[in-house]
Order: structure tokens, then C-alpha cells, then sequence
């Protein structure tokens, strides 16, 4: 009896050893995961956690997105309501105005903001959403008159990049018969006006110039250039309202997949790997709220990376497919965004670098971007005055702010999340490059020597 309760006892301890080994092990792991998730997230003291962002359904706002539905904001301890915007001008209001907290928007709308042209304020930007992402899309019975005019390959396909040369004839036959040429872009200060601009400049067809008393831009035009938000492009080229336009993904592939147009050109030709959107907040917002800007940075940053990892862009689509982002078709938005374009309908051709998010230096806002923004809206009147070399540098830099980016990238070297090696080494200036349609040698350190190398436009 005694040797029972003896052996009974022994057992009933080893037990509740056992017991205690498998708690203790338990606490440890718990302890060693809370250790590895907050060595990655070290969140800083952010001063507004709940946030409304903005955004037009354009592919190129991916960043938002991704961040949002892949908890990139929570992370940071950031609670972000991301909210589709009619148009650009209504997005600009409303950040200016406070109803916004930031927003996707247009790479020159902060900076035609602080220099001057249209509504007035102080934006900032720390983060440049993408690269390229942009075409130029004609009507069917435009394309038609200008295959002739176009060389083809070996296979009976057009040669590309195709050049505004084709389009000449188009125009001065339209012209002959006392037509005017008209085509779409989204907003006076966006890259689809410089961008189409530029095409049609560099063939020697004048786009018009922007004049204190003609807002329109049109002095001097051979072709009419006129404003339509994104998501109307295909309808209005339908109707015949305008016969070709300047857009981003996935208004350009939605043309061909409706049958109603040919895109002819993409931006990545225009300017090789040039920015496109950019994400701003106000200079007000920014100083008041110094840790949350970083914070939505970081997330933005990491949304960039996870956007141009291989595998992921499928479900980068499903996500902007759904109807509170873009909203579009899985097939359309996959066009481009899984690394081709489709040109006329069956000519699909392989394009890896038409959507870039990360790659490339992609989220840096380079000082010297922006100044080819600010180079273009004087080269075609929007700056109506002369300025000094000197302006252009101190301008931009009070609007891009590296130093934010500087700050958010640093962490998320700290925190593992991204190498160090994706940190540029850098000024804040790129170096020059002669990668545009037409050659033309870029420098953003030399402003006024460029904008006095064009034939078309404004000379200083």
C-alpha cells in the first residue's frame, strides 16, 4: 500500500514538472516572439493615428492599397481610411484645405502649388509613388491614318517607340480642312500634359502656350489640349469629343480592350523611367506631425518594395481591382501591370519597367525631378517670368523632402525590412541623361540651359 502511494505521489509530481517545463517554455517563446515582432516594428510617438488619404483610380496609387490591405500602416501604428477623389483638382483643395491628411496625387501639382501657378500653398512630398506608368492613346481612325506613316519590323508590326512625326500629316490634313486636332490630358500641371507636350514638341508640332489671359494654354496651338479626369478618357475618345489623350493604367489598355483605340507611345519612352505620382501632405501637417509623416512614409516605402517583389503584382492586381480602389477589370489592370502592354489589339509586347514602385531608386523624391517639372511649366508659360538658375534649387527644395524619406528608410534599415544598399548615395540630383524621345541632354543642375535648348516654347 505503501509502495502504491509512494509511486503515486512520484508520478503526480513529475506530472506538474512536466507541467511547469511546458508553461516555462510556452512564456519563453511568447517572450522571444513579442522580442522578434517589436525589434521590427518599433513604432515611433505618432501624433495623429487616425488618417484619410486620397486618391484617383489610377494603378499608379498601388502604393496606398497595398499598404492599407497589407497592414503596412497598422504596423506603424497608423489607422488609414483611403478614400477615391473625383478629380485632381478636388484632391488639391481638399489636402490644402485640411479634409485630406495627404494624398496621392500629381507630381507637379505641389510643386506648381509653391511656385505659383493655380491654387497657392505649401505641399511637400516625401515620397514618390512610381515610374512610368503613362500612354498616349489615339482613336481608330487616327491610327489609321498614321500606320502609313510608321515603319514596321520584320513581322508587319510597327516599329516602336513611335514618334509624334506620324501624327504630323494626321494633323495638317485635319488642319487643311479647317479642323482642329483635339486631344486629352488630365490636369494642367500633370505629367500627361508635359509628357504629350514634349511628344508633340519634339516633331515640331506646337502644343500652345499658357498666358496669364489664356489659362487654356492654346496660344499658338496645333493642337488643342484640353482637361478630362481620368476614368471619362475612353467615353470622351468614343464620343469623338477629343481624338486622342494622355493617361495612365488602366484608361490606355481599357481603350483596347473596348476597341475604341490604339495606344501609340508609353511615357517610358518619352522619359525613360521618369516619375509619375507622388504622395503629399501639407508643409503645415508635416511640421505639426514630424513622427506620423515618417511613419506613413515607412509604410509607403515598404508598399513600394512588396509591389516590385516577383510573384506579387497577381495580387497587387486582384487588390486594385476591387471596387473601393481602382475598380477595373482583373484582365485590363493585368495588362500593364504584370509586365506587358498591349498596343493595337493583339500586339502585346513584353514591358517589365512600365509600372515601377521600387526599383530604381522608384520612392526617393529626387530634387531633380521635380525641377524638369518646373523647367516645362516655363518652357510653355506657366512661370510667365524669368528666373535665375538659383531659384529652381531653392524652389524644389522647399517642396520634395528626402530628409523625411532619409529618416523613414534609416528605420526600416534598423528594423530589417529593407537593406541598406536601397538607400541612394546622393545630392538630391541624378545625374544628367539624354534618355527622352527626341535625345535631348537633361541636367537638372543647368535649368536654364535646357529650357534654352528647345526650338518650341519659352526661352530664358
Amino acid at each position: 500500500m505503501k509502495t502504491t502511494t509512494l509511486k503515486t505521489l512520484v508520478l503526480f509530481a513529475l506530472v506538474i514538472f512536466a507541467s511547469c517545463g511546458t508553461e516555462t517554455k510556452k512564456t519563453s517563446e511568447a517572450k522571444s516572439e513579442e522580442t522578434t515582432t517589436e525589434s521590427k516594428t518599433k513604432k515611433l510617438e505618432i501624433e495623429k493615428p487616425q488618417l484619410t488619404f486620397g486618391f484617383i483610380k489610377l494603378t499608379d496609387m498601388a502604393p496606398l492599397a497595398i499598404a492599407k490591405e497589407k497592414g503596412f500602416f497598422e504596423d506603424e501604428g497608423l489607422f488609414v481610411s483611403v478614400e477615391a477623389q473625383s478629380n485632381w483638382k478636388n484632391i488639391l483643395d481638399r489636402v490644402i484645405d485640411g479634409q485630406l491628411d495627404g494624398s496621392h496625387m500629381l507630381a507637379g501639382q505641389p510643386i506648381a502649388a509653391g511656385a505659383g501657378f493655380g491654387r497657392q500653398a505649401e505641399l511637400v512630398t516625401p515620397f514618390s509613388m512610381d515610374l512610368n506608368g503613362n500612354g498616349i492613346t489615339v482613336s481608330n481612325d487616327v491610327w489609321s491614318k498614321m500606320k502609313p506613316n510608321i515603319p514596321v519590323d520584320g513581322d508587319g508590326k510597327p516599329v516602336h517607340p513611335i514618334k509624334a512625326d506620324a501624327l504630323k500629316p494626321v494633323i495638317d490634313a485635319y488642319k487643311s480642312e479647317g479642323k482642329a486636332f483635339k486631344m486629352g490630358m488630365v490636369f494642367p500641371v500633370s505629367t500627361h500634359n508635359y509628357e504629350i507636350r514634349y511628344w508633340l514638341a519634339a516633331a515640331g508640332i506646337h502644343p500652345g502656350l499658357y498666358t496669364k489671359e489664356n489659362i487654356q494654354g492654346q496660344i499658338d496651338a496645333e493642337v488643342l489640349l484640353s482637361v478630362t479626369p481620368p476614368p471619362q478618357m475612353p467615353a470622351t475618345l468614343e464620343a469623338g469629343t477629343i481624338y486622342g489623350y494622355c493617361v495612365g493604367e488602366p484608361w490606355n489598355q481599357q481603350a483596347v480592350f473596348k476597341g475604341i483605340g490604339v495606344p501609340v507611345v508609353t511615357n517610358y519612352d518619352i522619359w525613360k523611367n521618369n516619375p509619375e505620382k507622388v504622395f503629399v501632405m501639407t508643409k503645415k501637417f508635416v511640421e505639426e506631425n514630424p513622427n506620423t509623416a515618417i511613419a506613413v512614409t515607412k509604410a509607403l516605402i515598404r508598399a513600394g518594395k512588396w509591389l516590385d517583389e516577383p510573384g506579387n503584382r497577381k495580387e497587387a492586381v486582384k487588390i486594385l481591382s476591387m471596387s473601393q480602389y481602382v475598380g477595373a477589370d482583373e484582365v485590363v489592370l493585368a495588362n500593364s501591370m504584370t509586365g506587358t502592354f498591349e498596343f493595337e489589339k493583339g500586339d502585346k509586347r513584353e514591358m517589365p519597367d512600365f509600372n515601377v514602385f521600387y526599383r530604381y531608386n522608384a520612392t526617393y523624391p529626387f530634387y531633380s525631378d521635380g525641377v524638369w517639372f518646373l523647367t516645362q511649366m516655363r518652357r510653355w508659360g506657366q512661370i510667365p517670368e524669368e528666373k535665375p538658375a538659383d531659384w529652381y534649387d531653392s524652389k524644389i527644395k522647399e517642396i520634395y523632402r528626402p530628409d523625411i524619406w532619409k529618416k523613414a528608410a534609416d528605420l526600416l534599415v534598423t528594423e530589417g525590412l529593407i537593406p541598406s544598399t536601397d538607400i541612394p548615395t546622393t545630392d538630391g540630383y541624378k545625374p544628367a541623361t539624354t534618355d527622352f524621345i527626341d535625345g535631348n541632354k537633361f541636367d537638372g543642375k543647368d535649368p536654364i540651359g535646357y529650357i534654352n535648348s528647345f526650338k518650341l516654347g519659352n526661352k530664358n
